[in-house]
């Protein structure tokens, strides 16, 4: 039987700097212990988005401190790891590079075993920090910079059911919260401006609707809001438009899971069927209770990452990297930031949904 294992997880992929210790008992279960995340939105808050070169600096400025801190509230110090998990990709690659860098100096001083972990595989097993959640499971992965949906059998084994053909959910939220004037970060401001909206008051497009697959199109529906917003004179028109947003990606989610958890279960009938969202459109409550009716629907157990565990954090990161050590997979200290890095690389360089360019397939 596999040994309990404690791993300092670092994630600095976009604009939080995060760092947590996480064990892994011998049976499986998460117990974290600290998870401290450094928040860079009053230095992007200006430019109503993420400015990488700032991210990096910022990184840069607070990974230790934020390390040490995640080890003292944990009670441990570095004697006490059994490994180190850095973010590898993907993301913006000056900021991973700082995480990974961090890791590979802790890895080797202290001589700890390294994971180079993939930043959406820690947002696939998110979910399994707050609950007893076996493998395998199906898979909504929804966040500012990916939409996804993957059928899950274990650590490094994701398959490909369906993805966003251009934008993901987070980002248009946030882009249509831009356009409305509502203050960074969009997507929780638009949540909140929606509350009390009336979601019929606007009429927005529907998008692949003669499609039969598990893809997902948000840019048509982030350009008729925008232009929408150039109208709206008064409160009440920006919360119906705000609620509208909201119920339409909300809709397109629930409507393409649906689609997905009746392939899941014709292809795993006799099994439990567990549903999954995970990212940090999870913590959306609308597009989260619109999820959980369509599981019920399908017969499928719902299950979410604690709200703490949404949004990028490097408690996930650190399971992620037990998960693979428990595995006996570890990574050498050369491992590359990669700014794209698919969780199913076979079907996105099979049949992309981005073109790969230099950097390599996206998705």
């Amino acid at each position: 039987m596999t040994l309990s294992l404690t791993v300092l997880g670092l994630e600095t992929s976009c604009d939080e700097t995060a760092a947590a210790v996480v064990r892994r008992h011998a049976d499986g279960r998460a117990e974290v212990l600290s998870s401290i995340v450094g928040s860079q939105i009053a230095e992007h808050a200006p430019f109503g988005g993420v400015v990488p070169e700032i991210a990096a600096r910022a990184h840069v400025e607070t990974v230790d401190s934020i390390a040490e801190t995640a080890l003292a509230e944990a009670g441990l110090g570095y004697e006490d790891l059994d490994g180190v998990a850095a973010t590898a990709g993907p993301g913006l690659v000056g900021g991973v590079m700082v995480g990974l860098s961090f890791g590979k100096a802790v890895a080797l001083a202290r001589g700890l075993p390294l994971v180079a972990v993939n930043h959406l595989e820690g947002h696939a097993v998110s979910a399994r920090l707050g609950a007893d959640l076996p493998y395998p499971f199906l898979l909504l992965l929804v966040s500012g910079g990916h939409c996804q949906l993957l059928s899950v059998d274990g650590i490094g084994a994701c398959r490909r059911l369906g993805s966003t053909i251009d934008d993901a959910a987070g980002e248009a939220f946030d882009k249509i919260a831009k356009a409305m004037g509502l203050p960074y970060p969009g997507g929780p401001a638009l949540e909140r401006l929606a509350s009390g909206g009336d979601p019929d008051a606007f009429q927005l497009p529907r998008m692949l609707l003669g499609r039969k697959d598990c893809d997902f199109s948000f840019s048509g529906l982030k350009t008729a809001a925008a232009r929408l917003a150039e109208g709206v004179a008064t409160d009440d028109q920006r919360r119906d438009l705000a609620a509208a947003v909201q119920a339409a990606i909300a809709g397109q989610l629930a409507e393409k899971s649906d689609r997905a958890m009746k392939a899941y279960a014709e292809e795993h009938g006799g099994q439990d069927l567990r549903f999954v969202v995970a990212g940090g459109v999870a913590a959306n409550r609308t597009v989260r209770a619109r999820l959980e009716e369509a599981a019920a629907r399908r017969g499928f157990s719902f299950a979410a990452p604690p709200l703490a565990y949404c949004t990028d954090n490097a408690a996930m990161i650190a399971l992620a990297g037990a998960e693979r050590l428990a595995a006996g997979i570890s990574d050498p200290l050369d491992a590359v930031a990669r700014p794209r890095w698919p969780l199913d690389e076979a079907a996105a360089n099979a049949n992309p949904t981005h073109k790969a360019g230099r950097k390599g397939a996206k998705a």
